[in-house]
């Protein structure tokens, strides 16, 4: 049985709730994948030496892969619908209960793979950037107990991750559904950057790559003007420019979106354009101008690079108020690029804990 939609991790904001009407869809967004359990070490002054033994600082242990997106959508008051295989072992188990007990992510549509074991990443985040070493298999299908559901659920939204050649059914299934799509893409690994090749962009409203994959793909010098021109393929489309902000172009009504970066200190990258794809699909949903849509995406993004843990670190409603009321206290602080936030006074919750929280632990599994 999968749980009540409402059982999300923030259950007292509905960023939505403007925008929700009777025969609205269950789910707000769906999306499938790899679940991987991340193991983070941080606190290193440099990368590891060949011949030598460096002890980090700080670690962390959560689920990684596709439910560092799932996290961020559900910690943002979003009912989420995840399917996935997870191992047959302790850490597949534990990725499970953190997904459904611990965020109210719905799993009916994920399988546990007897016989298989959990796919594992260790990042080591130092200088401002990680190096990551993983290691797994592809899960056996034909060895999943029961049936897949063919097509993915009714949905407001899904969110799937692209790639060269590879075209999804389910992505075909969901537009025609009437779900919007939203799309990330990772590194072309053919090094042809051939944008006819993500086949599955066709159906998508808005595209999120970072500077260097869209300019790659459309064959431009500069971020913005690959922006422009990915318009000519799909509706909206968003590029992240690092410590630059974002720029995105809404291809429809012509309207263009910059916002700068929040100058933060990063403990740890991983899973933080997961975390700016969830908050710009928040604001889509919740029917946000542009504008707002891509400054929330930001904000969330820089909350989460504060933390370690890939997934842990995505911030919730309770997070960003405690942020908000923190940077308004400081006196030094000029007022007016806060006036960038304000639209989400309306939503914040009461802060019951200063920031920053600390939400991930050094290893699973503790005894009561």
């Amino acid at each position: 049985m999968s749980p009540h939609p409402h059982a999300h991790a923030n259950p007292h904001v509905d960023p939505l709730a403007a925008v929700r009407a009777a025969g609205d869809p269950i789910w707000d967004v769906y999306l499938t994948g790899t679940v991987f359990l991340d193991i983070v070490f941080t606190g290193l002054d440099s990368a590891p030496v060949r011949g030598t033994e460096s002890w980090a600082r700080g670690m962390g242990s959560s689920p990684g892969g596709v439910a560092n997106m799932a996290t961020a959508l559900a910690r943002l008051g979003l009912r989420t619908s995840l399917a996935a295989a997870f191992g047959d072992d302790h850490y597949g188990e534990y990725c499970w209960d953190a997904l459904e007990q611990g965020e109210g992510i719905d799993l009916s549509r994920s399988r546990t793979v007897p016989g298989w074991h959990s796919p594992v990443t260790v990042s080591m985040a130092y200088e401002g950037e990680r190096t990551m070493v993983s290691h797994g298999h592809e899960a056996p299908l034909s060895q999943l107990p029961g049936d897949l559901p063919p097509e993915p659920p009714s949905a407001r939204a899904a969110v799937a991750s692209l790639a060269p050649g590879r075209s999804e059914e389910w992505v075909g299934h969901a537009a025609r559904a009437g779900t919007r799509l939203f799309a990330d893409v990772g590194w072309d690994e053919t090094g042809r950057w051939d944008l006819a090749a993500l086949t599955d962009l066709a159906h998508c409203e808005a595209f999120l790559p970072n500077a260097e994959e869209a300019m790659r793909y459309t064959r431009t010098d500069c971020p913005r003007a690959a922006a422009r021109a990915l318009t000519d393929v799909v509706p909206v489309a968003v590029v992240t420019l690092g410590a630059e902000g974002a720029y995105a172009v809404d291809g429809r009504t012509g309207e263009t979106a910059e916002v700068p970066a929040i100058a933060v200190q990063a403990l740890d990258p991983t899973g933080a354009g997961d975390v700016f794809v969830a908050g710009f699909v928040t604001g889509t949903l919740a029917d946000w101008p542009l504008a707002d849509r891509l400054a929330f995406a930001g904000l969330t993004a820089a909350l989460s690079v504060q933390e370690f843990g890939g997934s842990l670190s995505a911030p919730g409603w309770q997070e960003l108020a405690a942020w908000w009321q923190q940077v308004r206290a400081v006196d030094t602080q000029d007022p007016t690029p806060l006036r960038r936030y304000a639209f989400l006074d309306p939503l914040l919750p009461t802060p019951t804990h200063p920031w920053p929280r600390r939400r991930a632990v050094p290893t699973i599994g503790f005894r009561a």
